[in-house]
């Protein structure tokens, strides 16, 4: 790409994960031509186990404090907390910034990536967010570019029955070689506007951590902006080895049940909530009985231990606590 990124900040959050994030810093610093056109902001959660002096001691070494800065928080109050606080950031280091890149810190960036990303987002001015191909440690390409999840889709994403697909919105697939729009980007690596930061806002930081990119992007699009995900930027992106999300030999965290419910209630109301929930236990009973029928096994996904009795118990007990009215309160 000829396209020169005039002022963009990549914005890293980590969370006890120092090496990673290392990782991904040296794979920016193999692209020297990268390094002149970018600032990147690691934001630190209160990791409290020697994260902020080991990526500031490596930085310095290094020698990458011209384009890298280790930015310490006082509390760990979540992905979109952190992310909020690196876009604050970047923005006194550059009033002039034009765009945001977040980025996990689980990430190694592919030469050429954020060129594109920035090259795109100039060439296509309704186009407010960008997300890339993402790979896993193997190689294989996951997926990036998603629908939008809806209450009546979680019969489909419930019961694992291609056929119900449709339910879900339409199809978005992350192996295509082409930019396309889609509903939403995965945060592992997404690229955003200033523009759009000022007219939609900072990051809900009521999600501690997941469904936070699905609410900016549906926000962003509410706002008239376009979401796409653009193939030919690739990152890798190492799933799980922060977080433990895919382990399936463990029960899945409460942040992230926390997450699905907040957004449901917030863009459905506490009965799309509830109709989303009737809905995918409709879905998880038909995939049991198939299984136990030896009709499919629905597929290879495993799940982690406990998923329906924390997902639907734990959605009963909050919608009783009131927490769609304190949800639907702050948000109108």
């Amino acid at each position: 790409m000829n396209a020169a990124i005039t002022s963009v900040c990549i914005v890293i959050v980590n969370f006890r994960s120092a090496d990673l994030v290392i990782d991904c810093l040296r794979s920016m610093a193999e692209q020297p031509s990268l390094l002149d056109r970018i600032r990147v902001i690691v934001v630190d959660n209160a990791s409290g186990d020697g994260s902020v002096e080991k990526l500031t001691a490596t930085v310095e070494a290094a020698s990458w404090s011209r384009w890298a800065t280790v930015v310490p928080l006082h509390r760990n109050g979540g992905f979109a907390f952190g992310c909020n606080a690196g876009v604050r950031e970047a923005l006194k280091q550059a009033p002039q910034l034009q765009y945001v890149m977040f980025l996990n810190p689980d990430t190694v960036v592919h030469a050429g990536a954020v060129e594109t990303l920035v090259a795109f987002l100039d060439s296509h001015q309704n186009a407010g967010i960008a997300g890339s191909r993402i790979v896993n440690s193997a190689g294989e390409v996951e997926r990036s570019a998603h629908h939008i999840p809806t209450p009546v889709g979680e019969l489909a994403v419930a019961a694992r029955l291609g056929f119900l697909s449709r339910f879900r919105g339409r199809a978005q697939h992350s192996s295509e070689a082409s930019p396309r729009e889609c509903d939403w980007v995965s945060g592992a690596s997404l690229i955003v506007r200033r523009t759009v930061l000022q007219a939609v806002g900072e990051l809900d930081e009521g999600f501690f951590l997941y469904f936070e990119e699905l609410d900016f992007c549906l926000r962003a699009q509410k706002a008239g902006w376009k979401v796409y995900f653009v193939p030919e930027a690739c990152i890798t992106h190492f799933e799980g080895a922060v977080t433990g999300i895919t382990d399936v030999a463990r029960r899945r965290p409460a942040y992230w049940y926390n997450s699905r419910r907040r957004y449901f209630i917030k863009h459905f109301g506490a009965m799309g909530l509830v109709v989303a929930d009737i809905l995918w236990a409709i879905g998880r009973t038909t995939l049991v009985l198939r299984r136990m029928l030896r009709l499919g096994s629905g597929g290879r996904e495993q799940d982690p231990k406990w998923l329906a009795f924390d997902l639907l118990w734990g959605d009963f007990r909050a919608l009783l606590a009131g927490e769609a009215l304190r949800i639907r309160k702050v948000h109108r």
